[in-house]
């Protein structure tokens, strides 16, 4: 699969951002403002990782000989959870200097957006002129949880291997700004003004706008190797605050969390929100001992929630949001929430479960969504998104992701690999699914795949 999405991106979109493979033409895209080839920086770790030798050298060929880091309005978080994490990875994973060079250089261009009044960064800049500003469609200006939650394993890597502590010391302020501020019963809203340093409004999600946060909580701990104290605690408040408020059972007996709108539950869960089984068990595993099984069995529900989210659609893959109300149980209900653009967050989930319990059905349910990709998203020259997954016959929206090949088809080929391909002792996956090494010692050391 990983072969067929890479032999086509490369015919038809080589260069370009992602590959349209109905129309067998590359699309670009406005998130990484100039800078082209996401799916090529997306894919290179996973490609190395899978020893597929002669693509992986035609993508770093393409990283030293035509990557330009020009200039053009980008999304922060876009830009440094795909680029800046792949080129680390890539690093990391083999050693080659090019792809240190490329994310310094590119690190760096990422720090004016941090010129705002509280040092919480704006969620859009200008790789040119440094300028920055929020998204149109964030109330009032405000920057997102999720966006400048997300960037705290890449930074500490850039700290590490640029001698610059410019880069911690921007994501250190991140956090003491969460911690000074007062969080509505223990949770955190997805909107915060960068100007005065307070929440916006009191949407809470564990979802899109607040995900990734929360599983850079727990994974800086570990990337620190469990030195990072006030990351354990932020989280575990986090997570004590969210199983309090957020976390329900339905009538038919499944878990799952939904989102706050200032104390009026929403009683649906995002796609994006099915990593938070992954997230839990993978804290599950170093909480106290009485926690432990509670944790793990918290994960294991949700998981199985995603699950049935993919389990009850025509197609086998989940739709982008599903609900639980009225009688409806893990599934959506509005037209607009029933595509699936190739995302990875359930078989993310079935990966960390696998490798934390070894049963024997997260491999079984991983390789259930394998065939249902192959059936419904694989077309003539890629794999498409598509727009209904209660359709026998979906139509496919053109656009095969970078995240396809950073994620999706990284967590599944590891799902069925041995637990010592970037063991989870030793590596930490940004949300990007690009592995950074943990921490052993003061500064950052070359770690080898093997």
């Amino acid at each position: 699969m990983m072969k067929f999405a890479w032999d086509n991106y490369r015919q038809y979109a080589m260069g370009k951002n992602e590959l349209r493979p109905l129309t067998k033409n590359g699309h670009i895209g406005n998130m990484f403002g100039g800078l082209r080839g996401a799916t090529v920086v997306d894919a290179l770790d996973t490609l190395y990782v899978m020893e597929l030798q002669e693509e992986f050298q035609e993508a770093k060929e393409w990283v030293e000989k035509s990557f330009d880091l020009n200039n053009g309005e980008a999304s922060l978080f876009e830009v440094n959870i795909r680029y800046v994490g792949g080129l680390l990875a890539a690093y990391y994973l083999t050693g080659e200097e090019v792809f240190k060079s490329k994310a310094l250089e590119l690190g760096e261009k990422l720090l004016p957006a941090f010129n705002t009044p509280t040092g919480i960064p704006r969620g859009v800049i200008n790789l040119g002129s440094g300028m920055s500003w929020s998204w149109g469609w964030a109330s009032a200006g405000s920057s997102i949880l999720a966006e400048f939650g997300s960037l705290h394993l890449e930074f500490l890597h850039l700290s590490a291997l640029s001698g610059n502590p410019v880069y911690t010391e921007k994501v250190m302020n991140i956090r003491r700004v969460l911690n000074r501020i007062e969080k509505p019963q223990g949770l955190y809203p997805n909107f915060l003004s960068p100007v005065t340093g307070n929440w916006v409004q009191h949407h809470v999600s564990i979802g899109g706008l607040g995900d990734s946060f929360y599983e850079y909580l727990i994974k800086s701990w570990l990337m620190s190797d469990k030195k990072d104290a006030e990351a354990k605690r932020m989280y575990d408040n986090a997570l004590e605050a969210i199983e309090k408020l957020l976390v329900k059972k339905s009538a038919g007996g499944l878990t799952y969390i939904a989102e706050w709108r200032g104390g009026i539950l929403d009683h649906k869960m995002g796609h994006l929100a099915c990593f938070s089984g992954g997230m839990i068990a993978l804290g599950a595993e170093h909480a106290v001992e009485e926690q432990k099984q509670h944790y793990m069995e918290l994960a294991a529900e949700i998981t199985r929630t995603c699950h049935e989210s993919y389990a009850r659609s025509e197609t086998k893959l989940g739709p982008e949001a599903f609900r639980f109300d009225s009688g409806i149980e893990a599934t959506a209900t509005r037209l607009s929430d029933r595509y699936y653009i190739l995302r990875p967050e359930v078989v993310e989930s079935y990966l960390y479960l696998w490798r934390l319990t070894h049963d024997p059905k997260y491999r079984q349910w991983g390789w259930e969504a394998a065939q249902a990709l192959e059936k419904s998203c694989r077309v003539e020259s890629g794999f498409s998104g598509i727009r209904d997954v209660y359709s026998t016959n979906p139509l496919h929206d053109n656009m095969q992701q970078s995240f396809f090949l950073a994620e999706t088809l990284k967590y599944l080929y590891l799902l069925f690999c041995e637990d010592d391909v970037l063991s989870l002792e030793d590596w930490v996956f940004n949300t990007e699914a690009h592995p950074l090494p943990v921490n052993r010692t003061d500064s950052l050391v070359k770690a080898n795949v093997q």
